[in-house]
Formats: structure tokens, sequence, C-alpha cells
């Protein structure tokens, strides 16, 4: 059941509002509202919350950030994700500019709430004392995605005209992890453990979130105190079926910490029709998996793949593999939403095909993380929730922060072991400490598999500063045995990945920003 109902959409400096909720019933009259006769009632406070939540990510999101690592690709060459695949973008480029813009009006909106809030007159202060808080906690998650993408960027947190807009000058992003780690820390506070309504920001979000941003900001033994503290509420566990983990069924399951919801019909996303496989939905295949993310799913006995002693067949590779590979990935042999086996070899004479049309994928790979057969008959009208932080992240985020600190104990053999211990997963526990790289690798591969194709891959590549090692290469995918028996490896030698180690760390400031107001810098060699 959907609760977070209410869609509202604020643009620019003055208070912009229509909204409706799942039976239509509630609409303001007018889509521009002033802020004089706009801030007076509860309601009028709830609606300006629920505006700020309409900035959370777009369903590309989820696809696109990991198209733009070492585990994804966007076929249609057009787009802005593909473009930067090939490391050909610049400052020009939509995507540095939308990124930008998009957070950036989120912040808006929820300083323009927090400016106007204490306006209403109501006696209900532990309302609006959680509105506070919810808001409070979505402003420092736009700032999680600025800081990371851009480094030094203006912190603006009161409302600003068009004209001081233009002389802000960068923040540097020390100050900006400041800022996010305690405005997470003090919304928690004004949050409840539990939200009557789905979908809200609860006191485990905004504890959660601060631990991912602490550890992006490379502050490890605050990040492994901040994960404690989520897990010590104890309102969360792992899901028991990481193959049903996305599906409707599991929706608002005890593992899912914050969730951007959606609504068949009322506020849809279209996530099944970006990596539905040809054969399912015969449309351009927006986002394909690589041979560098299947290659990462281990043997059932925990070996790697190029550990001679592991079992691996080449001919029958995603056999007794790590199940979250299947569970995450349709490789060939896969049952597909329709029912049918998914069989992307050349020449296979299915829809799915390498080479049937360009519609199939380039690589033999399709994700399968949210694609529900419910979805068949609309695939541009999912009702499926996207998931932005679950529990198993947050052990994770436990687990690494604590092995950075040189703090390697028991607790993270746990946490991790949790994680791999799913009773669809059941990856054999990890028995001892090992060195700290061998326990860095084992945590890094272990967010890699577990965590594919929820939009965290590109930002962890990144901070652990091994891109330019991953990413750079011509796109390969599936190796399949041919009709003669020889092992064959899809190769796209058109398409090669580049990361630039002295540039690409950092996106650029977009030029069209710096033109407006040229007191922003520009970050290295853009």
């Amino acid at each position: 059941m959907k609760n977070l109902k209410t869609i509202l959409f604020v643009v620019a400096a003055s208070a912009v509002f229509s909204g409706c909720n799942e039976q239509l019933l509630e609409t303001i009259p007018n889509d521009r509202v002033s802020s004089e006769i706009f801030w007076k009632t509860e309601n009028d406070a709830i609606l300006a919350t629920n505006a700020v939540y309409t900035y959370l990510e777009l369903p590309a999101s989820y696809t696109n950030w990991d198209a733009m690592s070492d585990i994804g690709h966007v076929t249609l060459g057009w787009r802005e994700e593909s473009i930067i695949e090939k490391g050909a973008y610049d400052a020009t480029y939509a995507r540095i500019l939308n990124e930008w813009n998009d957070s950036y009006k989120g912040i808006q909106a929820a300083n323009a709430f927090l400016t106007n809030v204490d306006k209403v007159t109501t006696t209900n202060k532990d309302l609006i004392n959680r509105l506070k808080g919810e808001v409070r906690t979505l402003r420092a998650y736009f700032y999680i995605k600025l800081a990371v993408l851009y480094g030094d960027v203006p912190l603006v947190i009161t409302n600003i005209t068009v004209e001081e807009s233009r002389k802000l000058t960068r923040t540097p992003v020390a100050q900006v992890w400041d800022f996010i780690s305690k405005e997470f820390t003090e919304a928690a506070v004004l949050l409840p453990t539990v939200q009557t309504e789905k979908g809200r920001v609860t006191k485990g979000a905004a504890l959660a979130l601060n631990a991912r941003a602490l550890l992006y900001a490379g502050r490890f033994k605050e990040a492994a105190a901040a994960a404690k503290q989520v897990m010590d509420l104890n309102v969360y566990n792992l899901y028991s079926s990481y193959e049903n983990l996305f599906t409707y069924a599991a929706e608002n399951n005890v593992e899912v910490i914050f969730d951007k919801q959606s609504i068949k019909d009322i506020q849809p996303n279209n996530i099944f029709s970006l990596t539905t496989p040809n054969s399912v939905f015969p449309q351009v295949n927006s986002f394909v998996p690589t041979k560098q993310a299947v290659d990462a799913y281990r043997m059932t006995n925990g070996k790697e793949i190029t550990d001679p002693t592991s079992g691996f067949n080449p001919k029958m590779p995603y056999v007794n593999r790590d199940p979250r590979l299947r569970y995450s990935i349709y490789v060939p042999g896969s049952e597909l939403p329709n029912g049918k086996i998914y069989d992307s070899r050349p020449g296979s004479g299915t829809g799915d095909a390498i080479g049937n049309s360009e519609n199939s994928t380039g690589t033999g790979f399709n994700t399968r993380k949210y694609l529900n057969k419910e979805d068949m008959t609309q695939p541009n009208n999912s009702g499926i929730n996207l998931i932005i932080m679950r529990y198993a992240e947050i052990l994770l985020i436990y687990a690494e922060a604590k092995i950075e600190a040189g703090d390697i104990d028991q607790s993270v053999l746990d946490a991790i072991n949790k994680v791999r211990s799913r009773p669809d997963v059941n990856m054999p526990a990890v028995a001892s400490i090992g060195s700290q790289a061998d326990m860095r690798k084992l945590v890094r591969n272990e967010r890699q598999v577990e965590l594919a194709f929820e939009g965290l891959r590109y930002f962890d590549i990144r901070r652990w500063r091994i891109a330019e090692t991953v990413v750079p290469g011509v796109l390969l995918g599936m190796t399949y045995a041919d009709a003669a028996g020889e092992l064959k490896t899809i190769s796209l030698p058109a398409f090669v990945k580049v990361f630039n180690k002295d540039r690409d760390y950092l996106w650029p400031i977009p030029q069209r920003e710096r033109e407006l107001n040229p007191n922003l810098t520009q970050n290295p060699n853009w």
C-alpha cells in the first residue's frame, strides 16, 4: 500500500505546487500559490514536504550510474552516459548540468520549506518537527551526490535570490561533509523509528544515510559508529530471499530502510522498459551488464573463477556460481518473466541473440533486478518501489569502515557473513580474519555482487581510486562455446571505455553555471 501519495513540484524561487493522491481527491486549485497564502495549515506543511521527495532519483539512475562504471553499459550511443563511458564528455554536457541542477532544485525546495514552515499555525509541534527532520535528511542526501560528483560545491542552506546565487563560491568539500553528517545526526533526533506512511524518511534512514556519507568521506571510524547505530536500532534485518527482494511481494520488507515509492498510473516508473530483454519487450536495451559484472560472482565454494582449484568450467560458466548471479543478471539458461528461457548466444534464433537486432543485448546479459512479470503488459507503468538504502548495505558499510580503520575483529566477519548467509544465497562463511588487504578485497567484492545495479558501483570505484584500472578497455561480454566447441568472448572493439585518472575522479563544474557565476572555479584538467 503506497501512502506517500501526494505529488508536488517546487520550481525556481517561487512556491509552485500541484498535488494529487492515489484517489485523485486532493488537489490545489491553482498550481501557483504564493508564500503569503500557502503557509497556513498543517496540510500546507505536509504538501511542501512531499514536494522535496519528488527530487529523489529517477529510475534510470539505478542503472545509468552503473553503466558509467565497469559493470554496465548504456547501449544507446547518443545517450550522455554512453559518451561519459567513452570519456568524451566535457563541462557542456547535459548530464553534467542536470545532476547539478536537480540536486540544487531539491535543496532549494528544502530551504524554502525550512524558511517558511514556522509560519504554519498549529499546536502540533511534533508533526512540524518530524517534517523538519524529513526535509533536513533529504537536503543532506542531495548534498551527498554533489560532494561525490563535483567535490567543492556551494553550500546553500537558506533561501537566496537569483542575484545572490550568482555570487556564490565553492565550499571546501570537507566542510560540506561536516554539514551533511551534522544534518543527518540532528534530523534523526526529530524522526520516528517507524513512519505510519510508507516511503517517508525515518530515524533509521537518517542514520543509515549518515553512515553512507561518512564512508564516502573516508571518515571510517565515524562511519562504523554510524552503521552500528542503525544495527542497534533492532528494526531492520535481511529479507529471507535475495531472489524476491526486488519484487512486489517484498515491498516495504524488513530490509528496506529507505526507498522511492511508485504507484501504477499515478506515479509510475519505467525500470522494466529500461532493462528488460528484447524477447520480453522488444525495444532498444538501454542498459546491459558487462563481462566484468558476471566474472565478479565467485563459485559456491567461495573461490574466484580465476582460481584453478575453484572448479570453474568455462564451457558451463554459470554452474555452481554465487546464486546472486542469477538473481541479478539474466544469463543463458535463465527463466524470463514470460516463462521463456533466455538464450543470448549468437545464432540461437531467439529475440535475445546477440546480433539478432539492434534491440538485443550487445553483451549477452541483461539485468534481472526489478523486472517483474506484473509489469510485462505495461513496461513503462511499473509500480515497483526502488530501494535507495537497505540493511545489507549497512552491514557492509560497517565491515568496510572497520577494515579501513584498521579495527578488524570478529564483528567484521559477522557482518560480512550475515550478508553471505541469507537463506537463498548461502555462500561459505569467512572463517578467519585475514590481512587488511585481503579483507579489503573481500568486502569490496561483496559490495559489488550484493549491491550490483543499485546505482552504487560508480561511486565505489571512484572513492576507492580504482576506476582508472577497472574501467578502461574494449567492452566485453559473455564467453560461450560455439558449434565447434571453441570458446569465444563477445568483444565490441568499436566501444572502448575510458577513465582519465587525472580528470575523471571529479566531474567538471557545469559550463553554464560558470557562465552565470564566474566565482565558480573549475575542477582540475577540465
